[in-house]
């Protein structure tokens, strides 16, 4: 779904006392662990919105994203515990979480923390806190699929 068109679905939804998650990342090789982790997320609420990464703005290396945006959020979509899917329009999450404002934003445990050297977990746990929303952690098994596309993929 468009993110402008998604907004006041959310906020619909949210009026309607529906507790509101939100994750967001890359998801550039879709692995069990991203499956995983989006089933646990799904457990801390009714809805589970899904933004991921444009294209533009993945910084994983040369030739990522291997996978284009539009292939990214189909995936995603076709995952039945992932209510809403859609592709971020900013190089981070944190516009993101002002314009959905989801009751709990979800990462997964290697950020458990709050250090990433990018710096972008420090500000959406700030944005977090300006929204009022909860920050919370899934505990499940962990890939990397910068690892996995490098290792089993890109054999270089």
């Amino acid at each position: 779904m468009d993110l402008d068109a998604l907004a006041p679905v959310i906020k619909e939804l949210k009026s309607s006392g529906k507790k509101i998650v939100h994750c967001h990342g890359c998801f550039d090789l879709l692995h069990p662990g991203h499956i995983k982790y989006f089933q646990a997320a799904k457990k801390f609420g009714d809805v589970l919105v899904v933004t991921l990464t444009e294209d533009k703005y993945v910084d994983k290396g040369p030739g990522r994203p291997v996978y284009n945006q539009d292939l990214r959020a189909e995936s995603i979509a076709a995952l039945e515990c992932v209510d809403y899917v859609a592709v971020n329009k900013w190089p981070t999450a944190e516009e993101t979480l002002r314009l959905l404002r989801p009751d709990i934003y979800v990462k997964g445990q290697e950020f458990e923390k709050l250090e990433d050297k990018t710096g972008k977990i420090q500000r959406e746990a700030k944005v977090i806190q300006e929204i009022g929303a909860e920050l919370r952690f899934t505990h499940e098994i962990v890939f990397s699929s910068t690892k996995l596309l490098n290792e089993h993929f890109l054999k270089r």
